[in-house]
């Protein structure tokens, strides 16, 4: 008997279960052996945890929307390892929880971006982007040098992220309330900022 694709092609409830079933198996077989590579799952050995503060930066760059515009992913291309610098590898966000590589660029890729310029470089482009970069579409953050770092819950951040797998010791939990104490989020985000790509620098 020969089977008749038109009877699935006119349905389309049935089309729709054959087409899940091919992306469910296809994604299976492209991530299952991802989970089992020790070059995806083993942390780079210059990887270091976010400190209390760089944490809390993080944070305020995922509020803010910055993921939107920038991403956090070099791919390996010429054109992208000239202009950015070495091209990302799973290594470097093994603790990264949500990972942000992204693929939107309004903006430049900021995977590498850590100590390319001084903090005070950049408080004067988040604060007012064009007066650094005139041509910048980029909307400013002056709300930000205002703003204080709420300290209640960054040990509990650190805690739940220890639980994920990110090597935090004690002593950085019990010392997180110290290191945001009287911080505005532009300081954590520029913190942040600069500990971008420290892993492969």
């Amino acid at each position: 008997m020969i089977f008749n694709h038109q009877i699935i092609e006119k349905n389309l409830g049935l089309l729709s279960i054959f087409i899940l079933i091919a992306i469910s198996i296809g994604g299976l077989v492209e991530i299952t052996p991802l989970l089992y590579q020790e070059s995806t799952t083993k942390p780079l050995e210059t990887l270091r945890p976010y400190t209390a503060l760089e944490l809390e930066g993080r944070d305020v760059y995922i509020r803010e929307g910055c993921v939107g515009c920038h991403s956090q992913m070099i791919r390996p291309l010429r054109s992208e390892t000239e202009r950015y610098g070495h091209y990302s590898v799973a290594g470097e966000s093994v603790w990264e929880h949500p990972f942000l590589w992204g693929s939107k660029r309004t903006g430049p890729d900021l995977a590498r971006v850590g100590q390319r310029y001084s903090d005070a470089w950049h408080r004067l482009h988040l604060m007012n982007p064009r007066a650094v970069v005139p041509e910048s579409n980029m909307p400013g953050f002056p709300w930000l040098a205002e703003n204080m770092i709420n300290e209640q819950h960054t040990a509990k951040k650190m805690q739940v992220l220890r639980q994920l797998g990110v090597p935090y010791t004690d002593e950085d939990i019990a010392s997180a309330v110290e290191q945001v104490l009287n911080k505005t989020e532009l300081d954590a985000l520029v913190a942040y900022l600069q500990s971008l790509g420290h892993a492969l620098k």
